[in-house]
């Protein structure tokens, strides 16, 4: 017999991280991602064999692994970890393929990331975030046992751009260094006061990286410039100026360099492209030109063993797509694949390695070759065997702006003569696309499990349905997504087994915008949780990190060009015609949506009667719902619930704000009333 989801399930999945193919060996590599106890999370490296589909752990389960790497000749595995650390700060290692003690290879100050094998298997490049005090000690070279690092008191910023995700630079930058494998000599490849990205070996002693230097203030500019370095003379030249906000290179042994390009000055609205910069011939080849796609960020562009082809992704229609175009652009690119949500991916010789997840699991490895797709891992198959897992129902909604994709998620045990309350989900972005799958697919089963039918959408707006599609939202996020959302809600509301008085509504990031957006439009939803919005969008350019460029972008304005058009376009104008009761979820460190727009909305609605309560969650950024503490990741969902029952006429549960905080909670659950309840308890 099966059991329902409950959001405390969270602790029981596990997902793939990145992965890597090695053709020679036919083998991937993969990091196997799960809940490790209420505050972290256990990341370890497998390794699954292409033949026969044998998988095996290949590190052992200490610290965070990331970024596994085969050598280029495949004896040797290089990631990223936290073993034996008391910090978070991320170091190289390295071990055999065929197994034994894997090596720890640097011990440096601001941590490792963005690995490149070097051609010839000698050398690791490498970035790190390095403050000049750290180069003037070389701590960034080697940092000493005893070193602990203080923070700034106070904090004086000199930058557009200071902090991001959940932290700040202070002063520190991103700088690029190469690593004898052998030697663990740490060569400096950069040191200038911007920031450098995506390292990348072009033939063995030519290095690419980005350098963001470009324009008077770096922090405010869409450009960079793509740098070569040799390794030999440790010279570096300018080759190319590129533009965009996702940095990535993939380098031909010919000095081809593959790289996403975005038109600068709006690049929030436009198109993210591939092009292909030719060094030899000082030519650039725009290779999607004619693909009406925005490139996906979630996995690189890769070039094909062969190196005559790039492979790339593009979110499409509801799903991910796979191609390959020549690098010379003589051909439209070609879709080699297409499903679920694609979070990582890496181009052999005859096969592709994917990690991706479907309606009926939450994330796995596959293998591409031949046109057929094969699984390799199973990792959450013990545990999808106990519970309901429902397949949601694709439907297309006709708005008045024309046709938007959308879905449907029962309860289980569904009875079409019975009804059902209704769970209205909005995505964040805004150019961003959902699927059936990806990081939602816990959240939605979870909702369906508790009774509701969730219905959630693509907008306009949504990014992997052409340009014109997304940038229909152009000066004008919430009366375009709004149209686009409430077509949906009546068509799915319409239905003999929805309750058309009982609608709920929920939505993080730009969805929380468009939450808030839309209780101050309308008295249609019984409930609402608004998670980590922007509120007032002049705030919101104020306070936030790069994404104010959303604002120059999106709007084609800035806050003292029109005052008065933002403050009509950001849900606290509105928010004083609230009557519907609204939870408000934010991260104390979230610095991509601060939470001083989220404190606005909130007392606007305190001071106008309102049901409402604010949850701030410490320690936590922006990407809470996806890779926040597991006791933080699955309270939301607990509260998201809590608070909808409470308003329900299907569910028992007073409203939250009549119960004690840890009522409906697990973590205010022993374990006896945890299995009693069978996780269908009264939550928030």
């Amino acid at each position: 017999m099966t059991s329902r989801i409950r959001a405390a399930d969270y602790h029981e999945l596990a997902k793939p991280g990145s992965v890597d193919l090695h053709d020679e060996e036919e083998r991937v590599a993969f990091t196997r991602v799960q809940p490790e106890d209420d505050e972290q999370y256990e990341s370890t490296v497998y390794v699954a064999d292409l033949d026969d589909g044998d998988t095996r752990r290949f590190t052992l389960a200490e610290g965070r692994d990331a970024e596994p790497r085969w050598s280029p000749s495949g004896d040797r595995l290089a990631f990223t970890s936290t073993r034996g650390a008391d910090d978070d700060r991320q170091q190289l290692w390295v071990l055999p393929s065929d197994g034994g003690e894997a090596r720890q290879v640097t011990e440096v100050v601001g941590g490792v990331s963005s690995i490149a094998w070097s051609p010839d298997g000698t050398r690791i490049a490498f970035c790190q975030r390095v403050h000049e005090d750290d180069r003037a000690a070389e701590r960034d070279i080697s940092v000493p046992d005893e070193y602990d690092p203080e923070e700034p008191d106070p904090r004086v910023i000199d930058r557009t751009v200071y902090r991001s995700a959940e932290r700040y630079f202070d002063g520190a930058y991103t700088q690029v260094y190469t690593v004898e494998i052998e030697t663990g000599d740490v060569t400096r490849v950069t040191e200038e006061p911007h920031e450098h990205a995506a390292p990348a070996w072009g033939d063995g002693t030519t290095l690419y990286f980005t350098a963001e230097k470009v324009g008077v203030d770096p922090d405010d500019s869409d450009e960079y410039d793509i740098v070569a370095y040799d390794t030999d003379t440790e010279e570096t030249t300018d080759v190319y100026r590129g533009a965009g906000w996702g940095a990535a290179l993939a380098v031909t042994t010919d000095h081809r360099i593959a790289h996403l390009y975005t038109e600068p000055g709006r690049a929030s609205i436009e198109q993210t492209e591939l092009h292909v910069y030719d060094r030899e011939t000082a030519t650039c080849h725009e290779v999607t030109a004619d693909l009406d796609r925005t490139l996906g960020y979630e996995a690189a562009p890769q070039w094909g063993p062969d190196e005559e082809r790039v492979y790339f992704t593009t979110p499409d229609e509801g799903a991910t797509s796979l191609w390959s175009a020549p690098g010379d652009a003589s051909e439209e690119p070609e879709r080699e694949y297409r499903g679920g949500a694609v979070s990582a991916a890496s181009v052999g010789e005859d096969a592709v390695a994917l990690a991706r997840s479907e309606w009926d699991h939450p994330g796995d490895v596959f293998v591409v070759a031949d046109g057929e797709e094969r699984r390799l891992t199973e990792m959450n198959e013990a545990y999808l065997e106990t519970v309901d897992v429902q397949e949601p129902e694709s439907i297309t909604i006709t708005s008045e702006q024309g046709e938007v994709d959308g879905w449907v998620l029962t309860p289980p045990a569904f009875d079409e003569t019975e009804t059902y309350p209704l769970a209205v989900e909005i995505h964040g972005g805004p150019h961003a696309m959902w699927t059936t799958s990806g990081t939602m697919w816990h959240e939605f089963q979870t909702l369906a499990a508790r009774g509701y039918v969730v219905f959630w959408s693509n907008p306009r707006g949504s990014t992997g349905y052409g340009e014109a599609y997304s940038q229909a939202i152009e000066r004008n996020w919430g009366e375009v997504t709004a149209t686009d959302v409430m077509a949906g809600v009546e068509a799915v509301a319409e239905r003999s087994y929805v309750d058309e008085s009982s609608v709920f509504l929920t939505g993080g990031s730009f969805g929380g915008y468009m939450t808030s957006w839309l209780v101050g439009q309308t008295d249609r939803f019984t409930a609402a949780v608004s998670q980590r919005g922007v509120y007032d969008l002049t705030g919101f350019y104020g306070s936030t990190d790069g994404a104010y460029k959303l604002v120059e972008g999106d709007y084609d304005t800035t806050p003292w060009e029109e005052p008065a058009f933002l403050w009509e376009q950001s849900p606290v104008a509105h928010a004083d015609a609230v009557d519907t009761p609204t939870l408000v979820v934010h991260s104390d460190d979230d610095y991509r949506t601060p939470a001083n727009t989220a404190e606005l909305f909130h007392r606007i609605l305190r001071k106008h009667g309102v049901d409402t309560r604010l949850v701030r969650y410490p320690r936590e950024g922006h990407e809470l719902s996806r890779s926040g503490e597991p006791a933080h990741v699955v309270d939301r969902i607990e509260r998201i619930v809590r608070w909808f029952d409470g308003y329900s006429p299907y569910h028992d549960g007073e409203r939250a704000l009549d119960r004690p905080d840890e009522d409906g909670l697990s973590a205010g659950e022993d374990e006896e009333e945890g299995e009693e309840d069978d996780g269908q308890g009264e939550g928030e």
